[in-house]
């Protein structure tokens, strides 16, 4: 079995393009220039998460109808890796809904069933073992930052909201993650390396994904059976965490440069054609989600600083200039709105650990589509 190959988020040389979980990256010039104070869009702000018993919170993302939130977070003791967790918002119940063994990552609901996606080592053989490795590796007293792999067994699982009826959509060799249903519930969308595990490599693709296992990661598109599936990017660099457009006709997604040392937003049509980078910040920006409104796009920048993580808002086309919205040292990223647009909540570490949890607040639309001169 290949080795996987494991990422620091403080040894930032390669490390962000292989998890979007560090922000270490220089900056380098702007091509356009950004607004250094933040607007007021979140209103009434509050940490949503417990954080006298979830140790590390992320990703969180509702169903269409506002009923059920999902997220990861790492809770139980016997295991130092995430797991998925679904929030009844009508009566705040929280059952964890994946195995409880290996690792997951990337949730997310179906629009009108009661599924869950989300992605899954637990059918790795070795997955208790590496669980038992990291723990004794945290009990040494070895100080070591949040760190991230391509595990080569990850796979899309989808359950029920019971966590019951589990059922792998990708069965593939290679790291299958980063997954959302399409507004519909037809399609689902994703992120594999999986080519490098299938397909026969030129000596130089070979070369580079020993060095790095995400350059070979692309966009993907199947039907939500898990039949079907198409590549949608063709790069030698990581385009990741794609999500549809709230009619369905496009993806959004972020897509490393060949050097690991940026990112940028792009969209195209839900068939791979007309790609279009929307944001030129010559920083790393990612974990873009488009709002409910289909008028613009928040996502994360570190244009303010190495570690220094903002969100920011962009018009749909990319035309208009962003517009920050966040304006606190450390970590804001991964920003998801409510299905109904009144509501963001997004992940960041403003809490006494310096972990990741989940903050909530309401969203002033009408001062957002001023500020981009979209009314």
């Amino acid at each position: 079995m290949t080795k996987t190959k494991r990422i620091n988020k403080d040894s930032m040389t390669n490390g962000i393009r292989k998890q979007l979980v560090a922000w270490i990256l220089p900056i380098c010039f702007l091509s356009y220039a950004v607004s250094a104070n933040a607007e007021e869009f979140i209103i009434d702000d509050f940490l949503l998460s417990d954080t006298s018993k979830e140790k590390r919170v992320g990703e969180a993302y509702y169903r269409a109808d506002q009923q059920w939130m999902v997220y990861q977070a790492e809770v139980a003791d016997e295991n130092p890796f995430y797991q998925i967790y679904l929030k009844n918002l009508s009566n705040d119940h929280i059952h964890r809904v994946s195995p409880g063994i290996g690792k997951t990552t990337c949730s997310w609901l179906h629009p009108k069933q009661d599924k869950v996606l989300f992605s899954s080592t637990h059918d790795d053989p070795n997955a208790l073992k590496k669980m038992t490795d990291e723990l004794e590796e945290r009990k040494s007293g070895e100080r070591k930052s949040y760190a991230w792999d391509y595990d080569e067994y990850y796979d899309i699982y989808e359950t029920d909201l019971e966590g019951n009826n589990i059922k792998n959509l990708t069965n593939a060799m290679g790291y299958d993650a980063e997954a959302s249903w399409s507004p519909d519930g037809k399609y689902i969308a994703f992120a594999s390396n999986r080519r490098a595990y299938t397909e026969e490599l030129t000596e130089e693709e070979a070369e580079l994904f020993k060095k790095d296992p995400s350059s070979m990661i692309d966009i993907y598109i199947m039907d939500a059976d898990g039949s079907n599936v198409k590549r949608l990017t063709h790069t030698r660099s990581y385009d990741g965490g794609p999500f549809f457009s709230p009619d369905g006709k496009r993806i959004v997604w972020r897509r490393f440069s060949p050097n690991g040392r940026g990112a940028e937003v792009f969209t195209m049509n839900i068939d791979g054609s007309d790609q279009k980078q929307i944001t030129n910040l010559n920083a790393l920006s990612w974990a873009p989600f488009y709002h409910p409104s289909n008028e613009y796009i928040i996502f994360s920048t570190n244009i303010h600083g190495h570690r220094n993580f903002e969100l920011y808002i962009v018009d749909v086309n990319g035309d208009k200039e962003p517009v920050r919205v966040t304006n606190r040292a450390g970590f804001d990223g991964l920003p998801v709105f409510t299905p109904d647009g009144k509501y963001l909540t997004w992940t960041s570490d403003r809490v006494p650990t310096r972990k990741g949890h989940l903050f909530h607040g309401k969203w002033d639309h009408k001062k957002a589509m001023q500020s981009l001169s979209l009314n």
